[in-house]
């Protein structure tokens, strides 16, 4: 009964949010300098964060560059974009349905998403070409390689395509490494987004499930001058495993290492 309840006021406070959140990106966001624009989203997602149950831990810094930056993420679930904008406002790149998601694709369409229509031909080297000029103007991009999400256990192979804007832009790439656990250690496996799981399940999973801690490890840029976008991934792919106590291969035989950082 307790789980309904919390589930119910979670969707009222959820679907008020996010009316204020179409409100604001329909009146304001559009004349706002980027500095507002940056602070007006790292807000809203720390409220949906909190609203979902889940708390953010964020270790490591991202080094300034002067430059624009291509985060690389392993993906867990529809949550991770939130998890990222709570400390760090980025573009993302996401498949093109999305767009039509109620609300969300709205939001996500008028804050920058880049979005990328799968199985069209010449779309990923349209969208390199965008994406290549945006971090020559110093935007901040953020893509996850593995193309789709897993439970968090291991990581999947890394697509190299999208790589290829940092090195065309010259722009070193930064590794973040997320996961979810537990508040006293442990995967939290309810905020995987994987299978047949619709985005209504999802969210049922997250709010009724045990409190979660998001956890983002950022970690050192990779350089891309005079590399392949394919040595590029492995790096990154590889920096990510040993970040979560993972083989080189991805697979968990390791035990789970200890996160630190600023609990927010």
């Amino acid at each position: 009964m307790m789980a309904k309840l919390r589930l119910a006021w979670a969707v009222m406070r959820l679907v008020a949010h996010l009316a204020v959140g179409t409100a604001i990106i329909a009146a304001y966001f559009p004349f706002a300098s980027e500095g507002s624009q940056i602070d007006l989203v790292r807000w809203w997602s720390r409220i949906v964060l909190r609203m979902c149950g889940v708390r953010l831990r964020v270790a490591g810094r991202l080094e300034g560059t002067g430059r624009g930056r291509m985060l690389v993420l392993n993906h867990i679930s529809w949550i991770d974009i939130y998890v990222v904008h709570a400390f760090h406002p980025t573009r993302f790149v996401a498949k093109s349905e999305i767009r039509g998601w109620p609300l969300i694709g709205y939001l996500c369409d008028r804050t920058g998403t880049i979005f990328i229509e799968r199985g069209r031909r010449h779309a990923v080297h349209q969208a390199n070409q965008q994406i290549a000029q945006l971090l020559r103007d110093g935007a901040s991009i953020g893509v996850f390689p593995e193309g789709t999400t897993s439970d968090g256990s291991g990581l999947l192979p890394f697509h190299a395509n999208l790589i290829q804007a940092a090195i065309e832009a010259e722009t070193p790439i930064q590794p973040v490494a997320l996961r979810y656990q537990k508040p006293r250690g442990g995967l939290a496996t309810d905020a995987a987004y994987i299978g047949e799981t619709s985005l209504w399940e999802s969210f049922c999973m997250i709010v009724q499930g045990a409190p979660i801690v998001a956890v983002a490890t950022i970690l050192a840029p990779i350089p891309t001058s005079g590399k392949t976008r394919h040595q590029v991934a492995r790096e990154a792919r590889a920096a990510i495993a040993l970040s979560l106590g993972l083989d080189i291969v991805g697979k968990p035989p390791a035990p789970e290492p200890d996160f630190q950082g600023e609990l927010l």
